[in-house]
This record gives C-alpha cells, sequence and structure tokens, in this order.
C-alpha cells in the first residue's frame, strides 16, 4: 500500500499547534499562539498570551480601552515571549510559527534570541505604528517573513 499523500506540511503543522496553543488564551479579544522550531523540525518552545505565572487574572482587567493602568496592556505576557521564556533548549537560527505578526516589543525578543524566521497567519494590526517598528527592526536583523494565506485548522 503507497503511503497517504495529504498530510500536512511542516508549516500547516507548526502553525497549527500555535493555533491551539492560542485557545488557551483567556483574552476576549485577541488570542496568540506561537511555537518555537529548531532547524531539525524539534519544538524548543511554545507561548499563548496570558497574565504571568503566580498573577490571578480574576483580579485583572482584560478590557483593551481605558484608562493604560485599568487595561490588559500592562500585565499581559505576548504569546512570542512566553515561548522564548519556555524554550528547552537553544533557540538560536530556530523559526517562530505564531498565529499574529509580531509587535515591535516582541520583534526586539525575538532578534535578541537569534530567531531567524518567522511563519505567521495574520497581520491584522499592519497599520498600527508599532508594526512598522517591528518590520523595520527585522528587516534590519535579517530575519526572513512569511505569511501563510488561508490557514484554518479543522478539530474533529
Amino acid at each position: 500500500m503507497p503511503k497517504r499523500l495529504d498530510y500536512i506540511s511542516w508549516d500547516r503543522y507548526f502553525l497549527g499547534i500555535a493555533k491551539l496553543s492560542a485557545m488557551r488564551s483567556k483574552d476576549p479579544k485577541t488570542q496568540v499562539g506561537a511555537v518555537i522550531v529548531s532547524t531539525n523540525k524539534k519544538i524548543s518552545g511554545i507561548g499563548y498570551n496570558g497574565f504571568p505565572r503566580g498573577i490571578d487574572d480574576d483580579h485583572f482587567s482584560w478590557e483593551s480601552e481605558g484608562d493604560w493602568i485599568d487595561t490588559k496592556y500592562p500585565y499581559v505576557v505576548h504569546a512570542e515571549a512566553n515561548a522564548i521564556l519556555n524554550s528547552t533548549e537553544k533557540i538560536e537560527g530556530s523559526s517562530l510559527y505564531v498565529t499574529l505578526f509580531p509587535c515591535n516589543e516582541c520583534a526586539k525578543l525575538i532578534i535578541q534570541a537569534g530567531i531567524k524566521e518567522i511563519v505567521y497567519i495574520s497581520d491584522k494590526f499592519s497599520k498600527v505604528e508599532q508594526l512598522a517598528a517591528s518590520k523595520k527592526m527585522l528587516a534590519a536583523a535579517g530575519i526572513s517573513l512569511r505569511k501563510i494565506n488561508d490557514f484554518t485548522l479543522e478539530l474533529k
């Protein structure tokens, strides 16, 4: 019997894991997942956006508008940062699979960590100034960017 030919690509496999990880996020507006993958296709770290370990997210706001101190923004750790912090081995030269294009703060962490490629699904905040800074830094660092269009994750 010949092998099955309709298996998913590595990109779709790792983006599927990132998407599944995003489903752990409690953020009511934007759920993001990230997976760091070594050159030999081994997962080194996984993360999603949420409050820092040990912080009871029932005592903080998930709001995105209002006074900054009363919103989620000063408290939430982004998926990319969590994936880097959760990595179990050296990640220099790795690829980052992420459901949403990284912000400027995450771009700095990605560059410092030595990640060489970002594969992403959505760039829905592309008009935001922080994303322009992110793209400028990533380009200057020589990091490859690849958008995967028409990505879906079907859970049966």
